[in-house]
């Protein structure tokens, strides 16, 4: 490969951040300088907010009493993660957030974000979205 183009490839993977397998499928997310991120992802960091989630995993998702989702969500598929979301794990502490709508209707979306913070694209929790 050419040093120029070599280059020019850095610096636009260095700009956007999307998972290498959800290329195919188009991206999970878009992240631009570690904290803009797409409008999909934007409405799972408000859901992130809304459902209070760092009561228990820490406003970074690096864990308090519940654990860090930044590792968790390193194992975790997407399946995994709904069903622990919605179902819950009441014996570890865990509530069931499977009647609250707002969840339940951005789940994708929540889980998105948190697959951008876990994979280290996202890099800080607060995010903005990319403006068009």
């Amino acid at each position: 490969m050419k040093p120029a183009l070599l280059c020019s490839l850095t610096v636009l993977l260095a700009s956007v951040a999307v998972p290498a397998t959800a290329l195919s499928e188009g991206p999970l997310y878009t992240v631009v300088e570690g904290y803009k991120v797409d409008a999909n992802t934007m409405q799972g960091f408000r859901t992130w907010r809304s459902a209070a989630c760092d009561r228990c995993h820490g406003p970074n998702q690096e864990g308090l009493v519940g654990p860090s989702l930044i590792e968790r969500l390193k194992v975790l598929t997407p399946e995994e993660f709904k069903t622990t979301v919605l179902g819950g794990r009441m014996a570890k502490g865990m509530p069931s957030f499977g009647e609250n709508t707002k969840v339940t209707e951005h789940i994708d979306q929540l889980y998105a974000y948190l697959k951008g913070r876990s994979d280290g694209a996202i890099t800080r929790a607060k995010v903005v979205e990319i403006e068009q």
